[in-house]
């Protein structure tokens, strides 16, 4: 369980249950518990990502998380070597955890 004035349900891989439950006390509990500090770079992806998953009643795979940061923010930003930089180690997945919405599709 994450407490955050009060308590939101999580999965045992640390995904709430309830993506209505998150709001950004949530996502900043959830990111300091995978030691990321959030900064306005990772608020864009975090929204950006909600708005897709709400829009299209699915997540996409890593290739495709890139692909669609790329159609919305550029080059710059829609890359592995930048999402990289904000969510090490898996991007799509951190995003998602922080995000408060389900495991990604291919994630372990």
């Amino acid at each position: 369980m994450v407490t955050v004035g009060g308590v939101v349900e999580i999965t045992e891989s640390g995904f709430l249950v309830k993506a209505s439950d998150w709001n950004e006390a949530v996502a900043e509990e959830l990111a300091a518990r995978s030691n990321i500090a959030l900064t306005e770079q990772h608020w864009e992806i975090l929204y950006f990502l909600r708005d897709y998953y709400f829009r299209f009643n699915h997540l996409p795979n890593a290739r495709l998380f890139v692909k669609a940061v790329q159609k919305r923010f550029g080059e710059e930003k829609g890359n592995s070597r930048y999402l990289h930089g904000l969510f090490p180690d898996s991007p799509v997945r951190y995003a998602c955890l922080i995000a408060g919405l389900p495991k990604p599709p291919g994630c372990l």
